[in-house]
């Protein structure tokens, strides 16, 4: 009988999981940062901005399919 390699598993970070979603070509989405609070100081277009979603670039989109190996769209 012929052993096989048996490989672990990668646990997706559920936090990272709940905050970003998967395109249908593979880019990531996430929201804008900055929108918890001191908002009275930002422009409403500046808020309106930070409530869309945006695709992440580069290595901020390599860090975060490293915590989400399996999240699908």
């Amino acid at each position: 009988m012929a052993i096989k390699n048996k490989v672990t598993k990668i646990r997706t970070c559920r936090g990272a999981a709940k905050r970003f979603k998967i395109t249908g070509t593979g880019k990531i989405m996430a929201y804008g940062a900055n929108h918890g609070h001191k908002l009275g100081k930002k422009s409403m277009r500046k808020k309106k901005l930070m409530l869309k979603k945006r695709v992440l670039q580069g290595a901020d989109a390599r860090n975060m399919k490293r915590l989400v190996p399996y999240l699908k769209g």
